[in-house]
C-alpha cells in the first residue's frame, strides 16, 4: 500500500478544496479494500448524498472524510436530523478517515469506522446558524471520536506505518456481532463497557475495576438503578461474543 498521494492528477483544478477530493479519493479508490470481505472498491458517481465507496462484492459502502492536519476529537459532519434518521437505517455506511501532512502530501493515519459503532450518543448537535447565514437556522453535528471505543478504529495505516491486510480483515471481524444488535440503548451500553475497558488500558483486568466507573455509567444512564448487575449482564454477553476471555472468577481477558 502505498502512502504518497498522486498530485498530479489534481493540478488542472484550482482550489486547494477541489486538490485535496481528487487526490485522496484517488487514493482510497487504487489503494484501500473493503475490510470486511478484502475486495477492491468502487466510487459512487458523483452527487450521491451520503456514500462516497462501496464494496461490488458484499455491497459494504464507505463515506470517506480527510483532513490536512490532524483528526483531533472529533469529526465535523452534516445535518444532525439527517444523521440521527441515518442512524436507524441499514444502509448507513461505514467511515473512512484519512489524514495527511500536507508538506508532503504522505497519508499519517487511514481507519475505518464501523457502522455498529454509530450510536446517538456520538453525534453532537452544533448550534444553528446564525439568522444572518445563507442558511438561517441550520443544525449541523459532529462525529465524537473520543466516544468510539479503541476496536471501533480499524487503522490500515497508523502514524505513517501499514497494517497487514489479514489483521484489517481480522479487527472487523471481531465485531460484526454488533450488527445483530438491533435496539439502540442495549448497543449504547455494549460500547459504555468497551470504553471502560479502553480506559483500564491493560489486557487483562478484574471485575472490580470495571465497577470502578459505576459512578460515570451511573450519570450516563440515570435510569438504571442497577449499574453493578449491568456490568456484569455486558461482561457476559462480550464473553459469550468472543471478545473476552474469563480467566477465573472476577478476571477477564481481551480477546
Amino acid at each position: 500500500m502505498q502512502i504518497r498521494f498522486d498530485i498530479k492528477i489534481a493540478e488542472r483544478y484550482h482550489s486547494a478544496s477541489q486538490k485535496s477530493r481528487v487526490f485522496t479519493e484517488a487514493w482510497v479508490d487504487n489503494e484501500a479494500f473493503c475490510p470486511n470481505c478484502g475486495s477492491s472498491l468502487s466510487q459512487f458517481q458523483k452527487g450521491r448524498p451520503v456514500a462516497d465507496f462501496y464494496c461490488p462484492k458484499c455491497r459494504e459502502e464507505y463515506e470517506l472524510k480527510s483532513k490536512k492536519d490532524s483528526i483531533g476529537m472529533k469529526i465535523v459532519d452534516g445535518a444532525y436530523r439527517t444523521m440521527l434518521e441515518r442512524l436507524r437505517s441499514d444502509n448507513n455506511p461505514n467511515l473512512f478517515l484519512l489524514n495527511y501532512d500536507l508538506r508532503s502530501f504522505e497519508i499519517q493515519n487511514f481507519f475505518v469506522v464501523p457502522k455498529h459503532f454509530f450510536v446517538p450518543e456520538i453525534i453532537e448537535q452544533r448550534k444553528p446558524l446564525s439568522e444572518t447565514a445563507r442558511r438561517s437556522g441550520w443544525v449541523g453535528c459532529n462525529i465524537l471520536l473520543k466516544d468510539i471505543p479503541l476496536v471501533g478504529k480499524i487503522f490500515y495505516i497508523k502514524k505513517g506505518k501499514v497494517e497487514s491486510r489479514e489483521q484489517i480483515l481480522e479487527n472487523w471481524r471481531k465485531t460484526l456481532f454488533l450488527r445483530e444488535e438491533k435496539e439502540v440503548a442495549a448497543k449504547g451500553w455494549i460500547l459504555d463497557i468497551m470504553n471502560c475497558i479502553d480506559k483500564i488500558g491493560k489486557g487483562e483486568f478484574s471485575l472490580n475495576e470495571v465497577y470502578a466507573f459505576e459512578k460515570q455509567l451511573e450519570q450516563k444512564h440515570p435510569n438504571n438503578r442497577h449499574i453493578k448487575d449491568k456490568i456484569r449482564q455486558q461482561l457476559q454477553f462480550l464473553r459469550d461474543k468472543g471478545y473476552l476471555d474469563f480467566i477465573t472468577r472476577g478476571k477477564y481477558r481481551l480477546s
